[in-house]
């Protein structure tokens, strides 16, 4: 009877998540949930500037993936990032000195104030965001930015323009839900 029980709340558990889940057009990210920004600002407007952002992008992505994929929460992403500042700006650094730069990249952890942005069926709304800041030179040119916790990332897929959402929750909810 037990058993029985346990399988029916279970099932019911999933129906309702799955019809909240469903009945959602767009999911609204609120900074009340506890997220962290990232926030890689170009040194100018240039092209070389611009193309060598992106360069600093793919790999502080690429590290800070695996750096926090055991994060459960705001804070211990918050504090792991802190202790990772170091290793964030030598890898930017080692990109812009790749490229020949003048300049080095500068990284803190700070609280930030945001526009609303909407990406593909998710919207972040206007408001203050802890927010990894990273500035490279003089942090004047056009900025990128995701979210590092929870990871969700929005780069473009290899040889597009379209914007993709990359995360481990989607992931896990896809192969639930399909």
């Amino acid at each position: 009877m037990k058993r029985y029980i346990t399988l029916l709340v279970a099932l019911i558990s999933v129906l309702l998540l799955a019809t909240v889940l469903s009945g959602c057009d767009s999911a609204r990210i609120d900074p009340a949930e506890g997220c962290i920004r990232v926030h890689i600002r170009a040194n100018s407007d240039s092209d070389l500037d611009q193309s060598v952002k992106l360069e600093v992008r793919d790999a502080l992505t690429q590290y800070l993936t695996s750096v926090l994929a055991n994060c459960k929460d705001k804070n211990s992403a918050y504090a792991t990032l802190q202790g990772e500042k170091e290793n964030l700006k030598n890898i930017a650094d080692k990109v812009l000195y790749a490229h020949n730069m003048t300049y080095k990249a500068s990284v803190a952890l700070t609280n930030e104030h945001f526009p609303e942005r909407v990406y593909d069926k998710y919207t972040f709304p206007e408001g203050d965001y802890d927010a990894l800041i990273v500035n490279l030179g003089s942090g004047k040119g056009q900025n990128w930015w995701c979210v590092a916790f929870p990871p969700l990332c929005f780069v473009p897929a290899a040889g597009e323009e379209k914007i993709v959402y990359k995360s481990w929750v989607k992931e896990m909810l896809d192969k639930i839900f399909g």
